[in-house]
């Protein structure tokens, strides 16, 4: 009945757009494909595919059993992958996604001693800022999700790894630049540098405008961190990050770092796992190694 050269044929069309192509991707004949897929649907008794010209579309069946295959098919490949590295005697890869643009410059701190107390792992990260983490975790996509704003499900576990305070980061001569703290009246008329992310995501807004039921006078997304402050340092407007990150930066460039109200804006980065894969002995080691960073920030 189904079997998975099923689904990857599904992939394949729905990638291609038409069996032709679809075939040539799998390295089978147009035949053959085609007759797989008709047995299929001869054994289901359904349609997969309503057929338009040399296109085809998917039907209400054949789009759940593309769902279904775009679900498993990178769990396959990723049992494979690992079933190979044990058959050489590796341990594997660690594969890591982001979604926080400031949590790669922390990560780089963690994976360096990491690979060293563990030759036999390779690491991998994905740097998909605005990817569906929790999707990737169930999908086996990637192992382990460094996030600032873990959203809890059933079987995933995030582990709380470093504390840091957001802060706005004003550059030379703005007039909050000696402020002890910073309200969000004060920056409705600023204009607010941030990563591409929307506004209901970034704790600037979440924590701290929209509750006081503030915008600034203009948002303006910025890809990179040394571009952000470059912006901020010629007056451009204002930024909010890590004050970590603020301070790695302070030494080669005119920047400050305020806090944002009385109280401050403390925030976590959380390392995001399947439970199942909890028990990991290289996973575990890594996590041990991002709360030793901590650790050694704070002593």
């Amino acid at each position: 009945m189904l079997e998975r050269v099923h689904l990857e044929i599904l992939r394949q069309v729905a990638r291609e757009g038409t069996l032709t192509a679809a075939a040539a991707r799998l390295h089978l004949t147009q035949s053959a494909l085609s007759h797989a897929m008709r047995k299929l649907e001869e054994q289901l008794g359904v349609a997969i595919w309503h057929r338009e010209g040399r296109g085809l579309r998917p039907t209400q069946a054949g789009e759940y059993l593309l769902a279904l295959a775009n679900r498993l098919a990178p769990q396959f490949e990723d049992a494979e992958t690992r079933l190979r590295q044990f058959a050489r005697g590796e341990r594997g890869t660690l594969r890591i996604g982001m979604e926080c643009h400031p949590c790669y410059q922390w990560l780089l701190k963690v994976v360096a001693p990491y690979l060293g107390a563990w030759p036999d792992v390779d690491v991998d990260v994905k740097q998909k800022f605005q990817f569906g983490g929790i999707g990737a975790l169930f999908g086996h996509e990637i192992d382990l999700l460094v996030t600032p704003d873990p959203l809890y499900r059933a079987g995933l576990h995030f582990e709380p790894v470093f504390d840091y305070e957001q802060v706005l980061v004003v550059g030379p001569g703005h007039g909050l630049r000696n402020a002890a703290f910073v309200r969000p009246e004060q920056l409705a008329e600023e204009t607010m540098i941030t990563y591409p992310v929307s506004p209901d995501r970034l704790d600037i807004y979440t924590r701290f405008l929209t509750p006081a039921g503030i915008s600034p006078k203009r948002h303006k997304p910025i890809e990179t961190t040394d571009i952000m402050l470059q912006m901020v340092v010629s007056g451009r407007g204002v930024a909010a990050l890590p004050r970590w990150l603020v301070a790695e930066y302070a030494d080669k460039l005119d920047i400050r770092p305020v806090r944002l109200g009385e109280a401050g804006v403390d925030k976590q980065i959380f390392l995001g796992m399947r439970e199942a894969d909890a028990g990991s002995e290289y996973l575990q080691a890594f996590v041990e190694q991002a709360r030793r960073h901590r650790d050694r920030q704070f002593s």
